[in-house]
């Protein structure tokens, strides 16, 4: 395992395959090939948290008008942006999303996260009318009649799969996040950091994200430098 760091392998990399080893010993114990785990003396490393990338906010208009409206897949590429931006939901939780999901009257969605948890999440004005052009090209409607249906679908009317939105998504997010690790998840990560910039309370935030405990959520007040050099220069005496 020390050739591991002489090799310079990231320490996730060498904790996963740790956890590998580990596992194939605690089986070898279990069908009595071995009498001792030896590998519960050996210590993974610590792996440190990546900060998450984020888009900076003047590109956040630039990546939603890059989808062609004149089709009807543009239009729904346009409302996949939005409520992504808008809500900050997973892939999973955003493909499995149906109309009657939407409580219109008062801008809130409804989405099944890790765990099959249940939360509720507002949405904006611009993430309306999106999905709403989008449902009016489909000749749908948030009319009771079509509340089973799939927010998202394909060519072919059937729900749109999560390897579809993202390979579709990277085309878009490519256009505006140069050199960064693109992907739906970004459009999550951008979603809580300018939450965050804009005063949101961080409480709020994780409700809003999902998030079990607080310090998945406590990782995104680390990634704006400018929100925190205004902090600094606002607080400091001598800033």
């Amino acid at each position: 395992m020390a050739d591991e760091y002489e090799n310079e392998y990231t320490s996730k990399t060498v904790a996963r395959r740790l956890a590998t080893i580990k596992s194939f010993f605690k089986y070898l114990v279990k069908v009595e090939l071995i009498e001792d785990n030896v590998s519960i003396h050996i210590h993974s490393p610590k792996v440190p948290k990546k900060l998450p990338n984020f888009i900076d906010k003047n590109l956040i208009d630039v990546l939603m008008s890059s989808p062609p409206l004149g089709t009807l897949i543009g239009v729904r590429d346009r409302a996949v942006l939005e409520l992504f931006y808008s809500t900050g939901v997973r892939l999973s939780e955003l493909v499995n999303i149906n109309i009657g999901d939407f409580h219109i009257d008062k801008k809130l969605v409804r989405v099944i996260g890790k765990g099959n948890k249940e939360r509720i999440i507002p949405y904006g004005k611009t993430a309306e009318s999106a999905i709403e052009n989008y449902l009016k090209m489909r000749n749908l409607s948030f009319k009771p009649v079509f509340a089973r249906s799939p927010l998202f679908v394909n060519s072919s009317e059937k729900r749109i799969s999560k390897r579809t939105i993202q390979r579709r998504m990277n085309n878009y997010i490519k256009l505006v996040a140069d050199g960064k690790s693109v992907g739906p998840h970004l459009l999550r990560h951008t979603f809580a950091t300018h939450l965050l910039d804009n005063g949101a309370d961080i409480r709020a935030v994780k409700d809003l994200l999902g998030h079990s405990s607080l310090s998945s959520t406590q990782i995104y007040t680390h990634v704006s430098i400018d929100k925190l050099k205004k902090d600094y220069t606002q607080a400091h005496p001598h800033g």
